[in-house]
């Protein structure tokens, strides 16, 4: 059982501040690697909850791997999110804040490939273009990392 489902069993749904990474993943043209989500059949950026003993950039390999089969050189520390913006309910019910931190994957190999069962689909999407059914903690780290811009 992980930190997290151990914490959930005490307290529920209640809203907790959960630490994590997520991971920009870029291919040759520039495009971004998005997870299609089980939980809510949207589409967000690899990542997760850090577990006890990690580091931030140990959870964004980790994930990067558990999530996408991918393996990178180096993380590059783009920026820190957190407040009252990354307020999340997933669709059965379970309220955090996230305090998440953001990576770029750099030197990346291997072929992306669904690992767990978190994701539906894995695909790289143009950042110039809108995307479908984004999910909001995505579209909200993308824009204010100035990766895309949303519509007024």
């Amino acid at each position: 059982m992980g930190y997290i489902t151990e914490l959930r069993t005490i307290l529920g749904s209640r809203p907790l501040i959960l630490t994590g990474s997520c991971v920009l993943v870029f291919n040759e043209q520039g495009h971004m690697l998005l997870q299609k989500r089980t939980d809510s059949l949207d589409w967000g950026t690899i990542g997760g909850s850090m577990e006890l003993g990690e580091s931030l950039e140990e959870t964004a390999a980790r994930e990067l791997y558990e999530e996408a089969g991918l393996r990178a050189g180096a993380y590059r520390l783009i920026t820190v999110f957190s407040g009252q913006d990354m307020y999340y309910r997933y669709p059965h019910g379970d309220e955090i804040y996230n305090v998440m931190a953001v990576y770029e994957a750099l030197d990346v190999e291997g072929e992306p490939q669904i690992m767990d069962d978190e994701g539906l689909e894995l695909r790289y999407f143009d950042l110039s273009q809108p995307i479908p059914e984004i999910n909001p903690i995505t579209a909200y780290v993308l824009q204010n990392t100035g990766y895309i811009k949303m519509p007024d």
